[in-house]
C-alpha cells in the first residue's frame, strides 16, 4: 500500500474527504517527527511505539578495499509493534 492508497482507505473509512485525509496523515507524521526530535516517544496502545534509537560511533570495514573506516555515531526513530501488529 502506497501513500496515495492509504489517504483513500482513511478516507473511507472516517467519512473524509481525500483532502482532509491527507492533511490528517500529513499532520499525524509531522506530530510523530517533532515528538521524537524533542527526544520523546510516541505510544498508541496495542498499535506500537515510536521512539528514538541512537547508535554509538564505531569502526566498520570496506568491503571492496578491506580499509577500516569510522561510522559516526546516528540518533534516528524506530518502530516497535503492538499487540494488534503481531500476527501470529
Amino acid at each position: 500500500m502506497n501513500k496515495q492508497e492509504l489517504v483513500a482507505s482513511i478516507a473511507t473509512k472516517a467519512n473524509l474527504s481525500r483532502k482532509d485525509a491527507a492533511a490528517a496523515l500529513e499532520g499525524y507524521c509531522e506530530t510523530v517527527i517533532e515528538a521524537l526530535q524533542a527526544g520523546g516517544s510516541v505510544q498508541l496502545t496495542g498499535f506500537g511505539t515510536f521512539q528514538v534509537s541512537k547508535r554509538a560511533a564505531r569502526k566498520g570495514r570496506n568491503p571492496a578495499t578491506g580499509e577500516t573506516i569510522d561510522i559516526p555515531a546516528k540518533t534516528s526513530g524506530k518502530f516497535k509493534a503492538g499487540k494488534r501488529l503481531q500476527f501470529d
